[in-house]
């Protein structure tokens, strides 16, 4: 059976539904088979991987009518498959409420498919309810990702707790893949404290990889294309390919250091085009939690 994600924050605005788009291009792009299931009403994640309307069957025919998600399912780019969204989901926790084994539909549906794919990544919503629930029984894992700020540290130890509930009464086979910290940027102090506050509690869950703002990955979702396919040489898109890359790593796909990792920091920039006046494009900064601890060391160092 292939490894099922599901890519869970219960607070909104913090990259979740970009970082499944994103990952799971970067993923097929790296000759993995990747179903994408778009758990989220707002289908964000479907519309950021087609322009085109929905008027197929969709997940939430899954959910509840129980058609197949091999019929709901359909390739959007080569190797990756999409289950999308509609915003029929929106009633699907009251229409479940009363059904027996409501909090396993998914489950079930993926328990015949998953087989054929290398990897499904779950998109939820930005909540703990009934649909994310439906994700979390399904997934052998949770990758949470996590913009860098303090109150996204807060919905953190309250979706570790549901975790641990649903590993407890439900699955026991489920683990925190890790978190992967975004919209960091490097000019704001609390980007830094926020990725070593993070790393300090959960050492060996943090991706090395850190997702930066970055102008190309908001204007992407817009022509229903990835930032790997929008502006595959933006630093927005070396990051998501560096991500892919290290989760590969750390799943067991391929042998660690067969991939690029990323490269050490050398100022403070993520721009991404030459500026305006014609002078020289700023080199690129790629950031890893190993170059924030080297400069958070070299800073204490300075200071005494």
């Amino acid at each position: 059976m292939g490894r099922i994600l599901a890519i869970a924050n219960q607070k909104g605005g913090v990259g979740k539904t970009t970082t499944a788009v994103n990952l799971a291009v970067g993923l097929s792009q790296l000759g993995q088979r990747v179903l994408l299931v778009d758990l989220d009403p707002q289908g964000n994640a479907t519309s950021g991987l087609t322009a085109e309307p929905v008027e197929s069957a969709t997940i939430y025919d899954c959910l509840v009518n129980r058609t197949p998600i091999v019929e709901v399912a359909r390739e959007s780019r080569a190797s990756l498959f999409l289950a999308p969204s509609s915003t029929d989901l929106v009633g699907a926790e009251i229409e479940l409420a009363t059904v027996e084994g409501r909090e396993r539909r998914l489950r079930a549906e993926l328990e015949v498919e998953a087989g054929k794919y290398n990897f499904v990544l779950i998109d939820t919503p930005p909540s703990l309810g009934l649909l994310t629930l439906n994700a979390l029984v399904a997934a052998n894992g949770v990758l949470v990702p996590m913009q860098c700020e303090y109150y996204a540290l807060e919905g953190l130890s309250s979706l570790l707790a549901t975790i641990r509930r649903v590993k407890s009464a439900l699955n026991p086979s489920l683990e925190l893949m890790g978190v992967v910290l975004t919209m960091f940027d490097p000019r704001n102090r609390l980007s830094h404290d926020i990725s070593l506050e993070v790393n300090k509690h959960f050492p060996d869950r943090v991706f090395q990889t850190v997702i930066p703002r970055n102008v190309r990955i908001s204007e992407s979702p817009s022509h229903g294309l990835a930032v790997l396919e929008y502006d595959a040489k933006s630093v927005g898109a070396e990051a998501y390919r560096l991500l892919a890359g290290e989760l590969l790593e750390r799943t067991g796909a391929i042998a660690t250091g067969t991939t690029p990792s990323a490269q050490d920091a050398t100022n403070d920039t993520t721009a991404d085009e030459a500026p305006a006046n014609g002078s020289a494009a700023p080199r690129r900064t790629l950031w890893s939690l190993r170059n924030i601890f080297a400069r958070a060391e070299e800073r204490t160092r300075r200071n005494g």
